[in-house]
């Protein structure tokens, strides 16, 4: 019985396929329906991002990096840093900043990320389920703390998109588009920011 519902279906798409429905509005698609940046990719992801509540450092150095990720936990007392990424452990290390790390993501103060890339246009941090850090840091801990690179930086979501294709030659099981700190207008059409996810996302760019 289920084989036969199964070709009954595939019978119907094939006979729609004979004869295609045209497109509503022609000469619509395909086509670029965006308008060029009219800056660097980076200025327009740092200006896309501090708009939708992010908070952005850029880094000259690794060095610079880790003084002010260092000052930043001291001021806001953070004593319970998260982070899985030991490249990112590493490089925190080697450019003398060594916090003390908190094994429980649910009870950290911040969790500190890596990403796969930065969507200029959108101001969006773009992570797959192959990164290191998992998939659940980034929208789970109170604090994001997100750290890139200038080459991550990608133009559009599609760019990033491919440039994930291409790491792996297939795409993930799952992206996440991390666009500023969670936000919701459910109740009563109020915004009100932090109830499904991160109340703050700070983001560091190192030039390289």
């Amino acid at each position: 019985m289920p084989n036969s519902a199964r070709e009954n279906i595939l019978k119907k798409i094939k006979q729609a396929l004979k004869q295609p429905v045209p497109v509503p509005f022609p000469g619509t698609l395909p086509g670029d329906h965006f308008h060029p940046l009219s800056q660097e990719p980076i200025l327009e992801f740092a200006q896309r991002f501090t708009a939708l509540q992010g908070k952005f450092c850029y880094c000259s150095s690794p060095a610079e990096l880790a003084e002010q990720l260092r000052s930043l936990a001291e001021m806001r007392e953070w004593k319970k840093l998260y982070c899985r990424d030991n490249d990112i452990r590493h490089l925190l290390q080697s450019s003398g900043y060594a916090p003390e790390y908190h094994d429980g993501l649910a009870s950290c103060d911040a969790a500190i990320t890596g990403c796969d890339y930065l969507v200029a246009r959108t101001g969006s941090i773009l992570l797959g389920s192959g990164n290191v850090s998992g998939r659940t840091v980034s929208v789970y801990a109170p604090v994001h703390i997100c750290i890139a690179y200038a080459h991550q930086v990608k133009t559009d979501i599609a760019d990033g998109l491919e440039a994930l294709f291409e790491q792996g030659k297939k795409y993930p099981s799952m992206v996440t588009l991390a666009t500023g700190p969670s936000r919701t207008a459910d109740i009563e059409k109020t915004l009100v920011v932090g109830v499904h996810g991160p109340k703050e996302v700070f983001c560091f760019l190192i030039e390289e």
